[in-house]
């Protein structure tokens, strides 16, 4: 794995890659980024990067270079994960050629669609991440609240991105009134999947739930009956935590809409690098 921050471009970072690996030069190449696609001109939101595909195209030599979003990557791996690739929550039966949701927690909350045609699936990248957080009940609300202090607006990415983690802590110990400790998001997991501390606990539930209200929102407005399904780095790695939370509730607490949303199977892919099987449909499509 390289890191972003250690390169001036995306060139450089692909050729310390590609020389890493041990391969000389390369004819063609896709590469999926946290980032709208929209044209030849791309302007990372997540990194200081701006480049022309094009111009990468010819500096590394390629006769084909694509740039795709990660989501829809991630989007276009469905049809080809195992059934041991992925772990469902709760009950739900998907039909056959309905929309497909997709939503992932990591560095950010990506969001996504995958919907059939005549000639194959075809992924739909959104920036569904950054629509504005809408509470829950109580709690969540003083969490908005809390939020609102150092942010506006505050997006759902906000909070139930990995970042968003320590953001909810540090609210839930204001609204306690005790202390936050100024710990990593990883411990903070680490304590709660343990048990061993109160706060921890109650924010990882938290988290759980806000994702159930968006996952049942995302649901209703993809009109989502072939499923939901969750990647990023986050969930995958929750395990039996997230399985016992109330986020299967929560998704299907949707008022009079509750048994459409209940129909719906909900699965939490575990396979350990994804989009590469979307990237890689992608780019062979683009050769075709």
């Amino acid at each position: 794995m390289l890191r972003c921050a250690e390169f001036a471009n995306i060139e450089a970072a692909i050729n310390a890659y590609l020389q890493r690996a041990g391969w000389g030069p390369i004819r063609r190449a896709a590469v999926a980024i946290a980032n709208p696609v929209d044209g030849d001109h791309i302007r990372m939101t997540n990194h200081d990067w701006e480049f022309s595909i094009e111009m990468v195209r010819r500096t590394l030599g390629m006769e084909r270079f694509i740039v795709v979003n990660d989501f829809a990557a991630l989007a276009r791996s469905i049809p080809y994960l195992a059934a041991t690739d992925t772990v469902q929550v709760g009950d739900g039966q998907a039909v056959p050629g309905a929309p497909i949701g997709l939503l992932g927690a990591g560095t950010g909350l990506g969001a996504a669609a995958l919907v059939q045609s005549g000639t194959g699936p075809i992924a739909i990248p959104s920036q569904g991440g950054h629509v504005t957080f809408s509470p829950g009940n109580e709690r969540e609300l003083a969490v908005l609240r809390f939020a609102w202090r150092e942010h506006h607006p505050v997006s759902a990415e906000l909070l139930m991105a990995g970042p968003g983690i320590e953001l909810i802590y540090r609210a839930l110990a204001d609204l306690q009134g005790v202390a936050a400790e100024a710990i990593p998001i990883a411990r903070i997991a680490e304590r709660a999947q343990s048990g061993t501390d109160p706060l921890c606990v109650d924010t990882l539930n938290c988290f759980c739930e806000m994702l159930g209200t968006f996952s049942g929102n995302l649901a209703l407005t993809l009109g989502a009956r072939g499923g939901i399904y969750i990647g990023g780095g986050v969930v995958p790695r929750l395990g039996q935590f997230f399985l016992r939370s109330q986020f299967r509730a929560r998704f299907e607490d949707t008022g009079k809409m509750r048994d459409y949303v209940a129909s719906i199977p909900v699965h939490v892919i575990t396979a350990p690098y994804p989009a590469f099987l979307g990237v890689s449909a992608m780019l062979d499509e683009a050769l075709q």
